[in-house]
């Protein structure tokens, strides 16, 4: 029997449903993701690191859990909201049940309420903070406490999801090149895409110097994704200077994106609810072609994009748009080895669209070498 539970918005809207996971008390920031699969990678992506996270489709949990889907060693989401969660989950790979994972990792969920109205909510209010309580129903009470917890904006989160020390990832069959990948939050599949094409990665931790990076004689560089505000992470950009000073070859996905994008002088801002499901259409400005990308992303980096801005490493220009609203979702440096994307093309529940991504790196690599 499930407890009842309430979930409470810092602008007073109010939900009541039953405990999903574990119970007791959880506080975050409230978004919604419209992905209908992939459940278990976004519950253990870094990048949802103090948010509570409702999903659009109604159904959840229908496959279950199993050992190795995971995008990290553990669940990252602050909270967990779902429509109707599936009471027996089916799947030859399954090894549980996601609400006994979410109970046993201690994630506190709230189901049964009607997530429809609270996606609209926040797509008319925007992403705000969240409270939900199976202890303290009383509205009034937990908005309270809510409205006392930190915001996104401003939050230096990449230290707090970072690896404590070095580690490897061996390139798959023959090895051509290394890559020193700094880890703001970064997902397993990442280094699972480039060893697949012959890269051995060095994964290191985001305090990292430059000197370190080096350490590992790295053919190019690598900044993850991650949570949190860009606008507070003073190391990683001055980190990305100082690689893009050396010329090495870098490449940055979703924060590390908005890394380079600070390291190039540009400005990043929150957006209203962000971007995050497998189903945005973006623009590759290079090829023309329309592909449909995983996000995960409430930040975004502020340029123009329709011309070649000046920086202090050259030219530099967006290579990458939403269609649904004009975010930029890229960079490519012109006269530095250099380019990024604001979404995510290791995205293991899919889509896979954007897989090239990790090809035209290895072609940066190789075009540097050969111009060596």
């Amino acid at each position: 029997m499930r407890k009842p539970a309430i979930l409470v918005l810092e602008d007073g809207r109010v939900f009541r449903g039953e405990s999903y996971g574990a119970e007791g008390e959880t506080f975050g920031e409230a978004v919604f993701t419209t992905s209908m699969t992939g459940y278990q990678e976004t519950l253990t992506d870094p990048s949802f690191h103090r948010q509570v996270v409702v999903q659009t489709a109604p159904h959840i949990g229908n496959t279950g859990v199993n050992g190795e889907d995971d995008e990290s060693s553990r669940i990252w989401v602050a909270g967990y909201v779902v429509r109707d969660p599936a009471r027996i989950g089916s799947n030859w790979r399954a090894t549980g049940g996601l609400g006994e994972r979410l109970a046993a990792e201690g994630v506190v969920g709230i189901s049964g309420i009607d997530t429809r109205a609270l996606t609209r909510h926040l797509r008319d209010r925007g992403a705000m903070r969240v409270g939900i309580s199976t202890v303290d129903l009383d509205p009034a009470s937990l908005q309270a406490r809510v409205k006392a917890q930190p915001e996104m904006l401003g939050a230096d989160l990449s230290a707090e999801v970072t690896t404590a020390k070095p580690y490897t990832v061996q390139a798959e069959g023959e090895h051509r090149y290394t890559v020193a990948a700094l880890d703001l939050g970064i997902k397993a599949n990442v280094a699972r895409r480039l060893a697949a094409r012959g890269v051995t990665t060095h994964i290191m931790p985001a305090t990292s110097s430059l000197e370190e990076l080096l350490a590992v004689s790295p053919d190019a560089v690598f900044f993850s994704p991650g949570p949190g505000d860009p606008a507070t992470a003073e190391h990683p950009v001055e980190l990305a200077r100082a690689v893009l000073t050396k010329k090495v070859p870098l490449f940055g996905i979703c924060f590390g994106s908005q890394i380079l994008g600070r390291a190039l002088g540009f400005d990043t801002y929150k957006l209203g609810y962000g971007h995050r499901g497998i189903n945005q259409p973006v623009l590759d400005r290079t090829t023309g072609k329309v592909e449909v990308t995983s996000h995960n992303h409430g930040f975004a980096v502020q340029a123009p994009l329709n011309t070649v801005i000046d920086t202090d490493f050259g030219g530099v220009e967006v290579s990458h748009v939403c269609l649904n609203d004009n975010v930029v979702e890229g960079l490519r440096a012109l006269e530095v080895p250099a380019f990024t994307v604001q979404y995510h093309p290791e995205a293991a529940a899919g889509t896979h669209d954007a897989d090239y991504l990790f090809d035209r790196f290895v072609e940066l690599v190789e075009g540097r070498q050969n111009n060596a």
